[in-house]
């Protein structure tokens, strides 16, 4: 085939596996969670059925103890969540008194050094744009999750289609591999089942190393934060570990809301000091040690990319296209290495 007609081929099957999951964005959502799942244990079940256990019994061991894993995480981490979430709802509007009464100094130095009208039209002016602005994210927002199936699909249907998925992808996973490089071209097979493999690398380094970065991360600065005292510590350190699905986001998160939590909670500057220290304390545990032992530099995905990727997906299709959203921009980045590679050793580039 020309490279016309490769391209050709390429761009349109792209476009039926776009048009495919805009279709049915609405009843992907646990099908695309149970192949995540089946992705992340497959090692486990590589390893029993090489010590000649079939692969349904192994599914059904692998699922289990995961089972009892999710299990037994929800009922350590619910309970404190609920309680400091509980209490982070009844003390919200104190807090945002205190802080509007310790910023009253900064807002009378700001006002003797500038006109009082045109300072209170400026504020009004600044807040009716963020307001519009947060509300229109909010509303995206909203609506991405609303489309990506969870108001559609319902939590039992959820709960029960979810392990089958994962059940029955564990056990073809080896046939499945098998098919989809069956269907490689046979001039140009090694070449493209090495685009493959490091598709495949990038994307079980994310799924399976970055996931375990954000629990540890989360763990660590949920148990920190709880010793040093700091008021909703364990609800802020869970979240921020969360959010470092995405590097160095969660960090940045963690840390403001932990020294702003801080600084209304004492308005010491050495607690606020201290708090502020267990995120960058982290920040550098998690870039020297934490990640290279679980992630190593399988990943080579860049922070802002994974951000676009997450941002872009949610807002195509919801919780759908943010669970797919990393593994798509692994694949382009790989195939864009790839291309690029090509045209280098072209005569196109060489003249």
């Amino acid at each position: 085939m020309k490279l016309k007609e490769q391209l050709i081929f390429w761009l349109a099957v792209s476009a039926l596996l776009f048009a495919f999951v805009w279709i049915f964005s609405d009843v992907l959502l646990p099908f695309v969670v149970g192949i995540i799942i089946a992705y992340l244990l497959n090692p486990f079940m590589n390893f029993l059925e090489k010590h000649k256990l079939p692969r349904k019994p192994a599914a059904v061991i692998i699922l289990s103890f995961f089972a009892i894993a999710i299990f037994t995480l929800a009922f350590l981490l619910i309970p404190p969540l609920y309680k400091e979430l509980a209490d982070l709802a009844e003390t919200a509007p104190q807090y945002i008194d205190a802080a509007w009464e310790r910023m009253q100094h900064y807002v009378e130095i700001v006002e003797r050094n500038v006109n009082e009208d045109d300072l209170d039209q400026n504020i009004r002016d600044a807040v009716k744009e963020n307001i519009s602005g947060a509300l229109s994210a909010s509303s995206s927002l909203l609506e991405g999750l609303m489309n990506g199936g969870i108001a559609i699909m319902g939590f039992l249907t959820f709960v029960v289609v979810t392990p089958l998925v994962a059940f029955f992808m564990l056990i073809e996973w080896q046939s499945i591999t098998q098919w989809v490089y069956g269907l490689l071209p046979r001039h140009n097979y090694e070449k493209t089942k090495g685009i493959c493999d490091k598709i495949d690398l990038k994307i079980a380094g994310f799924i399976r190393g970055q996931l375990l970065v954000a629990v540890t991360l989360g763990v660590l600065y949920a148990v920190a934060l709880s010793i040093a005292g700091l008021r909703y510590g364990f609800l802020i350190g869970i979240a921020a570990g969360l959010l470092s699905i995405i590097p160095l986001f969660g960090s940045i998160v963690g840390f403001l809301m932990g020294v702003v939590v801080a600084w209304l909670q004492t308005s010491e500057l050495s607690y606020v000091a201290m708090i502020g220290g267990i995120f960058v304390l982290g920040q550098f545990l998690e870039g020297n040690f934490i990640s290279p032992k679980l992630i190593g530099d399988s990943v080579g995905l860049h922070p802002l990319w994974i951000l676009f990727a997450l941002m872009a997906g949610a807002t195509l299709f919801g919780i759908v296209g943010m669970l797919l959203a990393v593994p798509v921009t692994a694949a382009v980045g790989v195939l864009a290495n790839a291309a690029i590679n090509e045209y280098k050793d072209s005569q196109y580039y060489e003249g």
